[in-house]
């Protein structure tokens, strides 16, 4: 088999990368260890940025987004018992973000990518690659285990497979800048059927440790708290879990969380980081294989996006004209947005975050960094700009239309 394009993994990556190309007329072929089932039923939540929900709708599949997403127009920041709201129209000019799941993104990705006609091998193993400082690189995969070892040629491999897959390992095995941050602290994430807690995501620091409370429908709600990175999840029972919610989320007006069934609760850790090695030969990384932000800051599916965003150009510019000169920027311009994501995301995890470790002054500088972030409008403006969305700096590259 021969392709333009070889893309590792269907995450939000591989899959826009898949749809973008198809759409001018760039073949490739997508090769996934898991099955179409557990990447549609895998629960991830999901903030979309503004650019995110408009490349989605300007490309064709943004219809259920549009239909079922949750647009809000801010967010609310609560340090104890003082809550805030950070309005995002009028400090960016309009812009918004939509609450949407990412498995629901995927669902929408895969199912455009399935009526096209795309090439997607599901459940495959084994996958390496080889040659890529050739100009005729190829992958190796088995397509079930047991069977023989299958070839696709191309010209390029585009690296979509995660932090673990073997992209990232192929360029990180020899020298590679990277750097990377480990958080003693984790989230544990509940899904629960009660009513909505906020019309908007409320972000709180409170002595315990952070809780957010987010929505996914009228009926189900998606909740988090700090917890120790190494917690068990056994011990967490759905007394304890509403007793924290509620603790860390009171402000004092007499309104209580209201509890319910709680569907399923995990613990995730939490960690920073990039390898700054997006390109090595004809092999590029995107998304979580190159990068991993904190979640606090609502940021990496919107960095997987602009990844490819990125990646998508630059190979439309080098089949339709024959230039690999935005190709060869690509690292350049990714890391750009990808370093402010990260500064993002670092400065909310710090702000709203409880550390042991913090002293008694380090506690009142957070808190004083809290009341100046919401009583100044050039704070306010900054934090709004990050969250829904910084641009795509292209620099001498021409930015994409599509539509």
């Amino acid at each position: 088999m021969h392709t333009n394009v070889v893309i590792i993994g269907a995450g939000p990556a591989g899959l826009m990368l898949s749809h973008l190309l198809s759409q001018n007329g760039i073949d490739s072929i997508i090769l996934e260890k898991r099955s179409r089932k557990e990447i549609e039923e895998t629960v991830r939540a999901g903030v979309l940025e503004q650019g995110t929900v408009d490349l989605l709708k300007e490309t064709g599949v943004g219809t259920r987004i549009e239909h079922e997403g949750f647009e809000h127009e801010g967010i609310y920041l609560q340090f104890g018992q003082k809550r805030e709201r950070i309005d995002f129209p009028s400090l960016t000019g309009g812009k918004k973000v939509v609450v949407y799941p990412q498995h629901e993104v995927l669902k929408d990705l895969l199912k455009a990518r399935i009526e096209d006609g795309a090439a997607i091998h599901f459940e495959v193993n084994e996958v390496k690659t080889h040659a890529i400082h050739s100009n005729k690189p190829y992958v190796t995969y088995t397509p079930v285990k047991g069977a023989s070892e299958e070839t696709i040629t191309c010209d390029y491999i585009a690296g979509c497979d995660g932090f673990h897959g073997p992209c990232r390992e192929t360029v990180t095995e020899s020298d590679c800048s990277e750097y990377e941050k480990l958080y003693d602290y984790g989230w544990l994430g509940v899904l629960a059927e009660t009513e909505v807690a906020s019309d908007e995501l409320v972000y709180a620091n409170h002595e315990n440790g952070f809780a957010l409370l987010s929505t996914r429908t009228p009926t189900l709600q998606r909740f988090y708290l700090q917890v120790d990175r190494k917690d068990d999840i056994n011990l967490w029972s759905d007394d304890r879990i509403w007793t924290e919610l509620k603790k860390r989320s009171d402000i004092g007006d007499g309104k209580e969380l209201k509890d319910g069934p709680i569907v399923s609760k995990n613990i995730v850790s939490m960690r920073s980081y990039v390898c700054e090695t997006m390109r090595k030969g004809n092999l590029f990384l995107a998304g979580d294989a190159a990068h991993i932000v904190p979640p606090t800051g609502a940021k990496a599916l919107n960095l997987a996006i602009s990844d490819i965003q990125i990646l998508a150009e630059g190979l439309k510019e080098r089949y339709h004209n024959g230039s690999e000169n935005l190709l060869d920027r690509y690292e350049e311009i990714a890391l750009q947005r990808i370093w402010k994501a990260q500064r993002f995301s670092s400065f909310m995890t710090t702000l709203l975050h409880t550390d042991v470790k913090k002293t008694k002054f380090e506690r009142k500088i957070q808190e004083s960094e809290f009341h100046y972030l919401v009583s100044s409008e050039a704070a306010k403006r900054s934090l709004a700009e990050n969250y829904t969305g910084l641009p795509i700096e292209w620099g001498r590259a021409l930015a994409p239309q599509y539509s």
